[in-house]
C-alpha cells in the first residue's frame, strides 16, 4: 500500500485546550473521504496477518477508527468511555493526563477471556489514557498485542508507559 503524507490533513492548533499545549485536529483528515478511508485502509493493512479477536477505542476520536476497521475486520468493536457514559457493569480506571486527571470504564461483559484486543485511538501523547485503557482489557481478561494511534507524539515519551507493547503509528511528530 502506497505511503500518504498525512501531515497536510492535520491542523495544529496553538492553546489549546489550555496555553501550552498544541492540539493536532483531525478533523480535516475525517472530512476527507479519500484520506480517511486510505486511514482504515492502511490499519487493515498493518493488522491483516496478526490475530485480533476484537478491537477496543477511547472514546470519542478512538471510535471514528475503530469502528470502521471492526466491521473491515468482521470483529467486535469494545468502547472504552469516559465515567458515567456506560450502563450496566463496568470497571474502572482513573489515570492522568498531561493536563487534567480523568477516568475511564468498560464493560467487561464486552470482553473475552484471552481475548485479542487491538487498542486504539486517535493521538498518543503521555501514554495515560492508553496505559489505563489497556490496564482495563487485562483486568477484563484480554490480551493486548498491539496499541494503535493515528499521530503519535513520542517526544512525550509514552513507550514505555506500554511495557514493551509494540505502537504503531500513522504519523508522528518529534516536538511541538
Amino acid at each position: 500500500m502506497e505511503d500518504l503524507n498525512l501531515d497536510p490533513y492535520i491542523r495544529k492548533v496553538p492553546d489549546f485546550p489550555k496555553k501550552g499545549i498544541l492540539f493536532y485536529d483531525i478533523t480535516s483528515l475525517i472530512n476527507n473521504p479519500r484520506v480517511f478511508a486510505w486511514c482504515i485502509d492502511k490499519m487493515v493493512d498493518l493488522y491483516k496477518d496478526t490475530k485480533i479477536d476484537a478491537v477496543a477505542a477511547i472514546e470519542t476520536r478512538g471510535f471514528l477508527f475503530a469502528a470502521p476497521y471492526a466491521l473491515r475486520r468482521n470483529i467486535p468493536l469494545i468502547l472504552i468511555r469516559k465515567k458515567g457514559k456506560l450502563p450496566g457493569k463496568t470497571l474502572s480506571k482513573k489515570y492522568e493526563l498531561e493536563y487534567n486527571s480523568a477516568e475511564i470504564e468498560l464493560q467487561p461483559d464486552d470482553v473475552k477471556a484471552g481475548q485479542q484486543v487491538l487498542l486504539t485511538d486517535d493521538l498518543i501523547a503521555t501514554g495515560g489514557t492508553l496505559e489505563a485503557a489497556r490496564d482495563l482489557l487485562v483486568e477484563a481478561g484480554a490480551q493486548v498485542p498491539e496499541i494503535f494511534g493515528l499521530v503519535g507524539l513520542p517526544f512525550l515519551g509514552y513507550e514505555p508507559k506500554f511495557g514493551g507493547t509494540p505502537v504503531t503509528t500513522l504519523i508522528n511528530y518529534s516536538s511541538e
